[in-house]
């Protein structure tokens, strides 16, 4: 079974870049923990799923959901892989919390493909994938 998956909005972000700045500036030992009040009701089937973040009303990185742990006044931290990787722009409103994505639902990540997109230059990639035109 694949995992689960989900989205949510990267507060105050308007760009992958500015989402990747943050994502650095809050590893610690490995892992980019998050915090959030309330644990995911289905906290188990996401472990080893991906949380794709929104940016600019648009799906655009996903980072892998390493696991979870209590944090302070009964909050939850999510531990993330500190991998943030682009995934091909899909439109998505913007939301409180988070929502649930199956493996079908999700967008692929843009490694490149037969249309030679690997070869374009990373900032490239990553502005065109922005605005969901790749």
């Amino acid at each position: 079974m694949s995992p689960l998956h989900i989205s949510k909005v990267a507060v105050g972000c308007r760009t992958f870049e500015a989402l990747r700045k943050r994502q650095e500036a809050r590893l610690s030992d490995g892992v980019v923990p998050i915090t959030t009040r309330f644990r995911p009701t289905r906290a188990d089937e996401l472990i080893g799923g991906s949380i794709y973040w929104i940016v600019k009303h648009r799906l655009a990185a996903r980072q892998t959901i390493l696991g979870f742990a209590d944090g302070e006044d009964r909050r939850t931290i999510i531990r993330l892989d500190p991998k943030l990787v682009p995934v091909r722009a899909r439109p998505k409103r913007a939301h409180q919390g988070w929502r649930y994505m199956t493996a079908d639902e999700a967008p692929g990540d843009f490694d490149g493909d037969d249309e030679g997109l690997a070869a374009m230059p990373p900032d490239l990639a990553v502005k065109l994938a922005s605005l969901a035109l790749i």
